[in-house]
């Protein structure tokens, strides 16, 4: 019965990050229980309200994220990391919930995205052990601004060129289609061609007696 009971709740769970990243957060239990095949009383049981049942997806959401992401950075080769754009359909629900939890903003969509950036900053620590990744001077004001770089340019893209007919999966190949080369290019690369403004701006924020450099 407690298998059955977890199977359930795991189902109505992934129903809803469907249903939320198609419909946004105005979707209603109602429609969730319909579609996942049982009674709002059901949904109900499993997470108390609404507000239990966005936690719940909120969590499972973030594991997702955090798991690819992980595997990418730290565990990931070339073929994996093409792989994962070739399926991206599988993502669609999870960006689809992101894009709606961020654009509805409010408290609930600032605790998301500050969970995500703690996440980042575990697996680019990660990345760092492993390394793949080169060391910051502020590992968590980089993890913050890969999130609003990140998760800002999929939002302007999406809001320049909305998904035709509701078409998340092709709006999001397109995407990758056009940044994934010159967002590697950056990552790998970088853009300057000398550390001249990096040095400059270190020994400005430097303080005099060579502690640690002042945040302003």
């Amino acid at each position: 019965m407690k298998g059955t009971d977890a199977s359930a709740r795991a189902r109505i769970r992934d129903i809803a990050i469907r249903q939320f990243g198609r419909e946004g957060f105005d979707a209603s239990l109602r429609a969730i229980a319909a579609a996942a095949g049982v009674s709002p009383a059901l949904v109900i049981h499993h997470f108390g309200s609404k507000a239990g049942l966005r936690a719940e997806c909120d969590d499972e959401v973030l594991r997702i994220v955090r798991e690819a992401r992980t595997t990418t950075l730290t565990r990931g080769d070339p073929t994996s990391l093409l792989s994962a754009l070739a399926s991206i359909e599988e993502y669609v629900p999870v960006v689809g919930y992101v894009v709606h939890a961020l654009l509805a903003g409010g408290d609930l969509a600032a605790r998301l995205f500050d969970r995500m950036v703690e996440d980042a900053q575990a697996y680019l620590r990660e990345g760092v052990a492993e390394g793949r990744l080169r060391r910051s001077r502020d590992e968590a004001a980089r993890a913050q601004y890969l999130g609003y770089v990140g998760i800002g340019a999929l939002l302007v893209h999406l809001r320049r060129h909305p998904p035709v007919d509701g078409d998340l999966a092709g709006a999001l190949q397109a995407y990758y289609r056009t940044f994934a080369l010159p967002a590697l290019e950056l990552y790998t690369q970088g853009l300057l061609a000398d550390s001249t403004l990096l040095d400059a701006y270190v020994r400005r924020m430097q303080p005099a007696d060579g502690g640690t450099p002042v945040q302003e």
